[in-house]
């Protein structure tokens, strides 16, 4: 009887440690590139919010950046608009990009198709020539 005993546990204790440890959060499991990336970017959000929360004392962080009735979502806010600074660039991009379809609307609407189709169009029927006037204006050119 002993001797089933002992097998039993033996066989419990192959089973379950190998379980527990691929089981147990650990900081040494590699993340995918993404989430690296993400918590990369969010620690330093993080990091500049907890140094003007310092600088700056609890109260007045929570009146500079909470929202809502009790002010206690001023932390997700700076992290928010923190993280949101770093996208900057591409948004004047997109920005620059609309105000050059604008002005090639315009462009358009002005000269008419067929013209505003000669013009800027590269390809064999012309079908492209909005998008070349909007590259174009983009970039700085005429």
């Amino acid at each position: 009887m002993t001797k089933w005993f002992v097998a039993a546990a033996a066989a419990i204790a192959i089973v379950a440690i190998p379980a527990a440890i691929a089981a147990s959060p650990s900081k040494d499991k590699p993340n995918s590139a993404g989430a690296a990336q993400s918590q990369s970017a969010d620690g330093n959000a993080a990091k500049a919010c907890k140094a003007e929360r310092v600088s700056l004392g609890v109260e007045a962080f929570n009146k500079k950046y909470g929202t809502n009735h009790n002010l206690k979502n001023a932390f997700g806010k700076c992290m928010s608009g923190k993280s949101k600074g770093k996208k900057d660039d591409k948004d004047e991009k997109d920005e620059d990009s609309g105000a050059a379809a604008k002005a090639c609307k315009a462009e358009r609407a002005s000269i008419g198709v067929n013209a505003f189709a000669k013009k800027y169009g590269t390809n064999h029927n012309l079908k492209n020539a909005f998008g070349k006037c909007v590259s174009g204006m983009s970039k700085g050119k005429d």
